[in-house]
């Protein structure tokens, strides 16, 4: 009413034209927030009415963003409601760090679901701990989920292509073993700690140095707890992102008698070696048996021949008169 008042006041066509804009942009300004409400006015509402704290502008931005909004939202939710969103011990979960999270890649979902579990289970994970295991590609929740409840991995693996650990005592009997290993998940380490591999190599090295260091087989089949004693002794979890809980002797039995086997292979080798070289004196006595014949069928050939220079050497001195007959 104001502008047509204006309009009959003036009386001119700029007043009209005026008015007509005037229309004309809150026409357009009541489209643009129908069409904001209509947009975004579940996503706002649910919002509210869970206390997460999310305005209408933060909506619009995340569109600018590439932000999906519905994500975002739920994950804001899921953290409000479980206490988490002003809980300095989870880090402060606002929603520029959970857009941050989700411009970077991140599973979101799982990483929220991952820190309410935690804060469930009374475990240390904060928002900014679990953001980076998630970044690093490792699954958040799944790690939370075994630090609870501990898993069991065989060693050596099912899949290996050895179906038992070989070991041999002092007393070279070889005893072959498998193991089950209980861990959790070591949150703290999980960030650049060794995976399941390095702990099963080396539970099998624990394994295989503990029985080498018994004195019989017997030993070892009397009480295999020592085995499982000392290997956790050894502080093997270290820098992985797993903690040992147990270490449990699945199955063991004896093998072939390694020490005795090796014994007779020795015991082969020395005679061979003894022949070859009885076999070298003989060759080398042949030798010289065959250079004292040639020596003295040698001198026995000087002989003769100095036999044979004696009657030459009369016959001359008889010519010379230097041996007279009779003399």
């Amino acid at each position: 009413m104001d502008l047509i008042l204006f309009a009959q006041k003036n009386n001119d066509v700029t007043g009209w034209l005026g008015v007509g804009v005037g229309v004309f942009l809150l026409v357009v300004f009541g489209l643009a927030m129908l069409f904001v409400v209509l947009l975004y006015g579940n996503l706002w509402f649910q919002a509210y009415m869970s206390n997460a704290r999310v305005s209408f502008w933060s909506l619009i931005g995340m569109t600018f963003r590439q932000v999906d909004a519905q994500t975002i939202v739920r994950a804001k939710i899921m953290a409000m409601q479980a206490g988490l969103g002003d809980d300095p011990s989870a880090g402060i979960i606002s929603t520029r760090r959970l857009e941050a999270h989700y411009l970077a890649g991140g599973n979101l979902p799982r990483v929220i679901t991952a820190i309410i579990a935690a804060h469930r289970a009374d475990l240390d994970l904060d928002f900014d701990r679990a953001a980076a295991i998630d970044l690093a590609g490792r699954d958040v929740l799944e790690a939370v989920q075994t630090s609870v409840n501990p898993k069991v991995i065989d060693c050596p693996e099912q899949r290996s292509q050895d179906s038992a650990l070989s070991a041999i005592a002092k007393n070279g009997v070889e005893l072959r073993v498998r193991a089950r290993v209980t861990v959790r998940t070591n949150l703290k380490q999980l960030i650049g700690g060794a995976t399941e591999d390095t702990v099963i190599a080396r539970v099998g090295e624990g394994i295989i140095t503990a029985i080498g260091s018994a004195e019989s087989h017997f030993e070892v089949m009397e009480n295999p707890n020592l085995i499982s004693r000392a290997v956790l002794d050894r502080g093997l979890d270290a820098q992985t992102a797993f903690q040992i809980v147990s270490i449990d002797i699945a199955h063991i039995v004896v093998g072939e008698n390694i020490g005795a086997r090796l014994q007779a292979d020795q015991a082969e080798a020395d005679t061979r070696v003894a022949r070859a070289k009885a076999e070298e004196r003989r060759s080398v006595a042949i030798a010289h048996e065959q250079e004292m014949k040639a020596k003295v069928a040698e001198n026995r050939a000087r002989l003769l021949q100095s036999e044979a220079s004696v009657p030459l050497a009369m016959a001359t001195a008889f010519r010379q008169g230097k041996f007279k007959a009779g003399v």
